[in-house]
């Protein structure tokens, strides 16, 4: 290969660092993605095969064509125990990009799960198993093995931008993506989230169970007159 020409597996990239990760997991996608200003979600296509499977960990990041799952082998072999696979299939579900096989390798060489906008299939036995798969669909049609793709390149995954090491994080409600620079900062907003919305609950089972700006806010919107209330 000429030194001129891009390679196609890119091997150098910084990860999320796993103390971070481990803290993020603790919280719920939706609460992370509201403190990420409600941003950086996938399209809700995405879903778990099982409402148990939860995931966390730094993309490893695919771009396939559709119905061909050669660069999922490739991104199999290269990543490292805790990383999380997301494919972009493009939301195509003409044929699964993985099924049984390839998710039992990526749980035995320790990948914390795969997330692909795309079908997958053997959904009967892999939603039995506690190992996170993530798809759009399902399909019983297998792939080809035949076109090149890309690993660890910038990707769009169903509606957000994914760079190789960014955080993701999902689960029964979808996935949220978060750029590995603010994972941080994400994670100390996200407990003031929590603390807050646990503050509210226990609030309305207390009786309080009108939110103090609703009127103001149907005032600003139009729906009640100035000082008009409930």
């Amino acid at each position: 290969m000429s030194d001129s020409v891009k390679p196609m597996i890119n091997r150098q990239f910084e990860r999320v660092p796993a103390q971070e990760v481990r803290q993020a997991a603790e919280y719920q996608a939706a609460i992370l993605a509201d403190v990420l200003g409600r941003r950086g979600t996938l399209h809700g296509r995405i879903k778990p095969l099982a409402p148990q499977m939860r995931v966390a960990g730094p993309a490893i990041t695919v771009e396939v064509r559709p119905g061909d799952n050669l660069a999922i082998h490739a991104a199999l072999a290269v990543a490292q125990p805790g990383d999380v696979i997301v494919v972009d299939g493009k939301g195509d579900l003409s044929c699964a990009l993985l099924g049984e096989i390839m998710a039992t390798q990526a749980e035995a060489t320790g990948i914390a799960g795969i997330i692909i906008d795309g079908a997958v299939r053997d959904a009967d036995a892999l939603s039995q198993q506690s190992y996170p798969v993530f798809s759009a669909g399902l399909n019983p049609c297998g792939p080809t093995k035949l076109i090149p793709g890309k690993v660890n390149y910038p990707i769009s995954l169903a509606g957000a931008p994914v760079q190789a090491g960014d955080l993701v994080v999902g689960d029964v409600d979808g996935v949220v993506v978060i750029p590995r620079d603010e994972v941080k900062s994400i994670i100390a907003l996200a407990e003031q989230k929590l603390a807050g919305e646990n503050q509210r609950i226990a609030a309305i089972r207390a009786g309080d169970t009108r939110p103090h700006w609703l009127e103001g806010a149907l005032q600003k919107a139009g729906m009640l007159a100035h000082g008009e209330t409930l």
